[in-house]
């Protein structure tokens, strides 16, 4: 493989020294970017995209050429794993992912097994193709939904306001969510780990839902499953370590046990002070986060603002990863991302002793 012209991103997951702090974006390709919009319509559809290799290929690279970010992440979405254990998957216009046999009953739920890896070659294929494009600018991020992300929307068919399905399920027939978690976290180490073969060289677990969950059931429905999910990741590739990121949304009241769960990266919502959470978690992980994504709206003198005091409050030395707090929104205006992008990498140098 093609040595990395810039793995600043790489070693400040690591804690290693960097001369400033990296930054990539949440959905950083996408439909904020104009060209991403042309090429979706050449595609046809968002699947259509998903699953084409040269398509997913084209896209990632898309906010590289436009920005200097230190990283790029895979395009794909997390719903192609429950796509592939045959729950259906569509986009419908204007309402998002749905799936064409959400699991509600009980014989399908005990019918389901763990995604085949060969219905997700696409994935893999746009993998390679996407590392061999980039040629060392920068390291690539592969990842996938958390199982109980996964299974929010298996069970409700989609997105949800309340997930009165899945929580009806976990509270009631506890054993049947336990069911599709354990068939997701099978599928979701397969999955990651066929994409660090192919050659992602980091990977983020999106645990988008787990916020929605209670003190109790976040612990036995989400932690301990993505736990697992680390602890059965092949964590060398090259010749050096491929870092893990864990993120869950709405998760700053469980820091410290997410941070106990072996990922090498704890991501952070705008919820939560990131100087606390330094203090809270030690050395023992990165943190990566967690500017607003609404602030993308405001001018870039306040952007500058906010970004300035998110790295003041992490403070000196290295393990911080800059990223917004969730995605980026469709919304947000190109030059505003760049702004962001430029003002951290000038404001993070004196926090690096450059």
């Amino acid at each position: 493989m093609t040595q990395l012209k810039n793995d600043t991103f790489l070693r400040a997951l690591l804690k290693e020294p960097v001369e400033y702090t990296p930054i990539w974006m949440m959905r950083q390709a996408g439909r904020y970017l104009p060209e991403y919009r042309a090429t979706r319509a050449r595609a046809g559809s968002f699947m259509g995209l998903c699953t084409s290799p040269d398509y997913a290929t084209e896209v990632t690279l898309q906010p590289l050429d436009r920005f200097p970010l230190d990283a790029a992440i895979l395009f794909s979405d997390i719903l192609t794993v429950p796509d592939a254990m045959g729950l259906g998957l569509y986009f419908a216009e204007g309402e998002g992912p749905k799936f064409e046999r959400p699991l509600r009953e009980e014989a399908a739920i005990r019918a389901l097994v763990p995604a085949e890896l060969d219905k997700l070659q696409y994935v893999f294929d746009a993998v390679s193709s996407i590392r061999k494009a980039l040629d060392g600018r920068v390291p690539l991020i592969g990842f996938s939904g958390s199982p109980f992300t996964l299974a929010c929307y298996m069970v409700e068919g989609g997105g949800s306001d309340d997930f009165r399905h899945v929580k009806a399920m976990l509270y009631s027939r506890p054993e049947l969510l336990h069911h599709i978690l354990e068939m997701n976290t099978q599928s979701v180490i397969a999955y990651l780990n066929a994409q660090i073969a192919a050659g992602a060289q980091a990977v983020q677990i999106f645990d988008t839902w787990g916020g929605a969950l209670s003190h109790a059931a976040y612990r036995e429905f989400s932690l301990s499953y993505m736990q697992r999910i680390v602890a059965g990741l092949k964590r060398e590739a090259d010749g050096r370590r491929v870092p893990v990121i864990v993120f869950t949304k709405g998760g700053g009241q469980w820091l410290e046990d997410i941070a106990a769960i072996g990922a090498d990266c704890v991501g952070l919502d705008w919820t939560t002070d990131i100087g606390q959470a330094r203090a809270r978690v030690g050395d023992k992980v990165a943190l990566q986060g967690n500017f607003d994504p609404n602030a993308l709206f405001a001018s870039p003198e306040a952007i500058e603002r906010e970004a300035g005091r998110i790295l003041a409050s992490y403070g000196q030395g290295s393990g911080h990863v800059f990223n917004l707090g969730h995605g980026i929104s469709q919304f947000a205006d190109p030059a505003h991302a760049g702004a962001l992008i430029e003002v951290v990498h000038r404001l993070s140098r004196p926090y690096h002793g450059a």
